[in-house]
């Protein structure tokens, strides 16, 4: 391969005058063996010109994302889809760990790329010698390759980071080779503050957390190996960082490498902390450990951080990163009083001198507001943002601090009423800083759920909202406004005692909604307000009036911020004012869609996260619309031509992680009619599938669903419709579609059938048994799919029973010359049992009955004489079991009350007492043992494993509703006994056949089942067990 004309071509890609040109070229070039490898001899060149190579490593990283796994030809296609060619691979193999070491950063990046690709398919397998090349750099006394082998030997580790622990063997092989030279490494250059010193260290660091992040290997991390690698992050946590990085801009300075290394070693910490080293929050697996870890390490390392806490507090630079670990770190230890005792006589300082100052309105808060308000709404409801990092941890501790029940009365009055009374010192001061109020206001906020729970303070919760709290809502100070706001979204639940102070909140807060000018507060606004009409029924009332601008003014804010938040506002108000909605809801559906094409247009969605997720709740929120104006057939019928336009968008682009909610919009317009232009969508979406094939067949079933039962008229008008719905199932069946795609699809199968039952479709059966059937050939793992397409063959039955024999006479498999007529048989009597729920049992009872009377029975039924009666009777048995939990469950909504909201927390009596949270969980699982010792232990054990949770309450598929579960619909136990007495008066042979294996208990309830027939029949009842009436006696031979 010619280096100099993929160079050529790599550069014309960087001139838009040759940019088509050029990829034109390397489009015909790149299936050419040795393509790959000379990319790679481009990349690592020093003597081709940077941008080519930057062009070449891109190129080379797309290459093995797309063609480095070996890949089969699709279901149906002969030529096999084109991949890198092994000899290319090997030479990339050979070369790639050299190519990370000598390429600069930015060519480095693309690489590590392709080598994680590259170990994803080939480690341990194809290529073991990674371990070896990585080795030999490690183990070099040259330090110019150390850096580039780690992060080589950082990919590896990464490849199995969230793997199971039974699936990590390759890598700790690995491992017990490099964690004895990177701890070693790490070691050595601890002293050496150097930048390229302190970047391996950073580097180890991050491949020891990703190491031990979800799965502690004990046998390589032993006792004496975690001793050392503590010893080190204690290190690393607790020297000084240059002083000639405070010259850096305070922005920059989390970048730099020396407080990196410091953000890796509190990562590690923490996480073993959290994860493996909290007695009593951990797996059994880590139980020793824990003990081990909390007595030996927790509190040497909790002194580390307090002093780092202590550094902020005494304004010496932390990072946000840093300080928000550290404290996470104290938040785990409060639950521990090892940990707590050291940390007790710090709380107060802590309290107020660290946590309340990150509480407060700070200089970049106001900075961002006045520069960039809506940023700064997006930093404040980001949890995850740098800047809300500590503020959002030290929300979290003191929260703790305040509500843990390992804490002891003593310590609550020293902590929670300290921290009360020093918040409430600055409300009542008028000449306090804003910023502390705003402080004191976060902090009371922060506790609201405990302070409503706490009689003492419960009852001055009022009078605090109405002065401290209401009158800010008037502040000259927008900060001040929101968080006044805030805070009554917080006591929202509170029961109010002065109507007035309620009234005088909601009216300030509509206000600060509808005419303040600052956007923050706005969304501040809309939120409290909400809450408040959820919570207050009050509230709810003083809006009504208003709710046409509410809306229209929470519409504006969602266009003007993009927040996700206030989407969920506008669902809940919709949901408050269901009725008020029906004057605007042709509006806001056709803002919110002006609004969703504004976001997918915008030049930033590709990039941004929040722009899909906005999208989402905008798509969720006209869901919400739809369904509450369902019942407004007129409404309905034209929000249906602004829900069209998106759906359309959606699948123009296409954009795939939109499918399930525009489905969901297709299902709401088709629940009540289906109109000509909805009609049309079905062979559109048959065009989606057909692309995206069958990963969005279970979004599509509950509109296809509609498209069989409630216009079947017209499905059944056009043959177009049925066959597009059965070409979709075929697929799904005969594809690598999932057993959970599979059952759906024949249980939609089995809909048409029964909902067409009648209306001629006899055309259509040999095709759907043959289908399930087929499938039934393959391996099943589930016994769902499994029953779900014996049910299809079961309905066929009961639609036909003559056309259904000879089906299956008919049908042949390539791996039996015999008719599968005994195997579906023979395969039904063995999984009757499998069938489960309502809808099931009572489809396999009504197959069978009419298996029973078959006028010309085939051998295989003939066969299993003995087993059909008792079949049934066990269904039957199942069936009595659900109608009756079901009429229970229905006594037991209908008897709940709502709990008191007098709950007060328990205190342990003594701060001097150690208290175990694993010895309280044991208590409270011995008392729940205990009380089920009483219990009659004479029922059949068989019987228990029958009625689990899972057969009572029925299966999901039962959602599908046929006309078999309708009110109308076939009565099971009337179809067995009409049918069991026609086979005693015409065919007394096979009834005695029929009847002989049943046992006297089977007897007993063949009379109580043909009673309750008697009794259903005379009233017109079903669904219910009552007692049975005297009934004639069905003679058993």
């Amino acid at each position: 391969m010619d280096p100099n004309r993929i160079i050529q071509a790599l550069k014309g890609t960087i001139d838009p005058n040759l940019r088509i040109a050029a990829e034109n070229e390397l489009n015909q070039s790149y299936k050419i063996i040795n393509f790959a490898p000379t990319l790679l001899q481009i990349i690592v060149s020093e003597q081709v010109e940077f941008p080519v190579r930057q062009a070449a490593a891109i190129y080379l990283k797309n290459m093995v994302s797309q063609y480095w796994q070996d890949r089969e030809p699709s279901h149906g296609e002969l030529v096999f889809p084109f991949n890198i060619h092994e000899n290319d691979r090997q030479q990339i193999r050979d070369n790639i760990v050299e190519g990370i070491i000598q390429c600069p950063e930015s060519i480095r990046a693309q690489l590590t790329v392709c080598l994680r690709a590259i170990i994803k398919h080939d480690f341990p397998g194809r290529w073991t010698g990674v371990v070896d090349k990585i080795r030999l750099y490690l183990q070099s006394q040259n330090s110019a390759g150390w850096y580039g082998s780690l992060l080589a030997l950082y990919q590896l580790v990464k490849t199995y980071e969230y793997k199971k622990a039974e699936e990590r063997d390759p890598l700790l092989a690995a491992m017990q080779i490099f964690l004895p030279r990177i701890q070693q490494q790490i070691t050595q250059l601890l002293p050496d503050a150097t930048v390229f010193s302190v970047l391996i260290q950073k580097q180890i660091l991050k491949i020891f957390h990703a190491l031990v992040q979800y799965s502690l290997p004990l046998h390589l991390v032993n006792n004496t190996v975690l001793t050392q690698w503590m010893e080190i992050l204690r290190t690393v946590m607790d020297r000084d960082i240059p002083p000639e990085t405070l010259e850096v801009d305070e922005d920059d300075r989390p970048e730099l490498v020396w407080w990196k290394c410091k953000k890796w070693a509190l990562h590690i910490i923490t996480r073993l902390f959290e994860r493996y080293g909290s007695p009593g929050n951990v797996t059994k697996e880590y139980s020793e450990f824990a003990d081990f870890f909390l007595k030996t390490y927790a509190v040497g390392i909790q002194q580390v951080l307090l002093k780092v806490v202590d550094q902020h507090r005494l304004r010496q630079y932390v990072t946000p990163h840093v300080l928000q670990q550290a404290l996470n770190y104290l938040n785990q230890g409060i639950s521990h009083s090892l940990t707590w005792k050291q940390m007790k006589p710090h709380m107060q300082v802590i309290c107020q001198e660290v946590i309340f100052p990150l509480m407060c309105y700070k200089d970049e808060d106001e900075k961002l507001w006045q520069e960039d308000p809506y940023e700064y709404i997006r930093m404040k409801f980001n949890l995850y943002d740098d800047h809300a990092l500590p503020a959002t941890a030290a929300q979290s501790l003191l929260v703790n601090i305040s509500s843990s029940v390992l804490s002891s009365p003593s310590i609550l009055c020293q902590v929670l009423p300290q921290m009360m009374e020093f918040c409430h010192q600055i409300l009542v001061d008028p000449n306090a800083d804003p910023r502390r109020k705003d402080g004191a206001l976060h902090v009371i906020g922060s506790l609201a759920d405990l302070l409503l729970k706490k009689r003492v303070y419960k009852d001055q919760m009022e009078l605090m909202l109405q002065n401290y709290v209401v009158p800010l809502l008037n502040s000259n100070l927008g900060y001040l406004r929101a968080r006044s706001c805030w805070v009554l979204h917080s006591f929202s639940p509170l029961r109010f005692h002065n109507e007035l102070v309620l009234r005088n909140a909601v009216e300030l807060v509509k206000q600060d909604l509808l005419a303040d000018k600052e956007m923050p507060v706005k969304v501040e606004a809309a939120i409290a307000l909400q809450t408040l009409i959820s919570n207050q029924e009050q509230a709810k009332v003083y809006i009504r009036p208003y709710i046409r601008p509410v809306m229209q003014e929470l519409l504006h804010i969602v266009k003007e911020t993009e927040n996700d938040d206030l989407t969920n506002v506008i669902q809940k108000m919709i949901c408050e004012y269901n009725e008020e909605m029906t004057v605007i809801a042709i509006d806001m559906t056709q803002n919110l869609a002006e609004i969703f094409s504004k976001v997918l247009q915008s030049e930033e969605y590709e990039e941004s996260e929040d722009k899909t997720v906005m999208a989402l709740g905008i798509l969720s929120t006209i869901d919400t619309i739809l369904t509450v104006m369902e019942d407004h057939k007129e409404i309905t019928q034209q929000l249906e031509g602004i829900c069209l336009q998106v759906i359309g968008l959606v699948l123009q682009k296409p954009i795939i992680e939109f499918y399930e909610e525009i489905l969901s919009l297709a299902f709401g317009l088709t629940c009540q009619a289906i109109s000509p232009q909805m009609w049309q969508l079905l062979g559109v979406l048959y065009d989606v599938f057909q692309h995206d094939c069958f990963e969005y067949f279970t979004d599509m079933m509950p509109l296809l669903h509609n498209y069989v039962t409630v216009d079947t008229d017209m499905l059944l008008s056009n043959p177009k419709h049925l066959e597009i719905i059965y070409t979709m199932c075929k697929k799904v069946l005969t594809s690598d579609a999932g057993e959970d795609a599979e059952c759906h699809s024949a249980k939609l199968l089995e809909v048409i059938i029964l909902q067409c039952r009648g209306r001629g479709i006899d055309q259509c059966i040999p095709l759907f048994v043959e289908a399930v059937l087929e499938r039934l050939t393959r391996g099943v793992k589930s016994s769902e799919l499994r029953t779900m397409c014996l049910q299809v063959a079961i309905v066929a039955l009961y639609y036909n029973p003559g056309l259904l024999i000879h089906t299956l006479d008919s049908i042949r498999f390539p791996h039996s010359p015999e008719p599968i007529t005994a195997q579906f048989i023979n395969q039904w009597m063995n999984d009757t049992e499998f069938f489960l729920g309502l809808h099931d049992r009572k489809m396999c009872i009504i197959g069978l009955s009419v298996l029973m009377e078959l006028p010309n029975r085939p051998a295989a039924v003939e066969a299993v004489a003995a087993q059909i009666v008792p079949s049934i009777l066990l269904l039957f048995l199942g069936l009595k079991h659900v109608y009756a939990s079901r009429i229970l469950n229905k006594a037991d909504i209908l008897a709940r009350r709502p709990n008191s909201d007098e709950e007060e927390n328990e205190e342990i009596p003594s701060d001097e007492d150690e208290v175990s949270g694993v010895n309280q969980n044991r208590n409270a699982m011995q008392q729940t043992a205990s009380s089920t010792e009483g219990r009659d232990d004479d029922d059949d054990e068989e019987e228990e494993d029958y009625w689990d949770e899972e057969g009572l309450e029925g299966t999901p598929l039962e959602e599908y509703s046929t006309p078999l579960d309708y009110d109308n619909g076939e009565d099971e136990y009337q179809f067995f006994a009409a049918a069991l007495l026609r086979v005693q008066s015409t065919d007394a042979r096979w009834y005695q056949s029929l009847m002989a294996p049943l046992s006297d208990d089977q007897k007993k309830q063949l009379q109580e089942i043909y009673s309750l027939a008697q009794q259903r029949r005379s009233k017109g009842v079903k669904g219910q067990w009552g007692p049975p009436t005297q009934a004639p006696f069905f003679p058993c031979y």
